[in-house]
């Protein structure tokens, strides 16, 4: 599907880190997994909790919560790991976030979308574009470029392209539908 194409669809994956609901635009989301164990990697970032194996793939997934400033995220039978395709340098990759729960997923108007608070909001605004109100509550929207773009990811995913960080092969990949 082309850029234009996802862009034009209204649909965001909605979540919770703590008590504040996110969404990701569909486009960006690959899959939903449910927690499994990850293998840290040494000398990385606070929220870069490691890798998992997907498929043969070696995923990074971060913790979205130390990503925002907020408390690290703590297991439990809700938490799971979105796999989004972002773009980074040029180049399409794969990475898990932390998430507490999944929610659903919205069909947003663009009328919903305001644009996101430029002070005092307690989030990194930088990876906010836009708030929504769906009935009461309401959902900032991520730009998901902008929150994994960042050297340590790029640097990881260097490592596992050269074998760096190798992972068992774990043929039990758990998919929520």
């Amino acid at each position: 599907m082309n850029k234009e194409i996802i862009t034009k669809i209204n649909s965001y994956l909605s979540f919770n880190l703590g008590e504040e609901e996110f969404a990701a635009h569909v486009g960006k989301v690959l899959n939903i997994l449910e927690m499994t164990k990850i293998t840290e990697v040494p000398r990385s970032p606070d929220y870069m909790k490691g890798v998992i194996n997907l498929r043969g793939a070696v995923l990074p997934v971060i913790d979205t919560r130390i990503k925002f400033g907020m408390t690290p995220t703590v297991y439990t039978t809700n938490t799971c790991i979105v796999v989004m395709e972002v773009e980074m340098e040029g180049d399409m990759v794969q990475v898990g976030a932390l998430v507490d729960s999944v929610q659903a997923v919205l069909e947003l108007d663009e009328a919903q979308i305001q644009p996101p608070p430029s002070i005092g909001s307690k989030y990194k605004s930088e990876f906010i574009y836009g708030v929504a109100k769906v009935e009461e509550n309401f959902i900032m929207l991520l730009d998901m470029e902008k929150v994994f773009s960042s050297d340590e990811i790029v640097s990881l995913k260097e490592k596992t392209d050269e074998g760096e960080i190798n992972l068992e092969q774990d043929n039990n990949d758990k998919v929520l539908d």
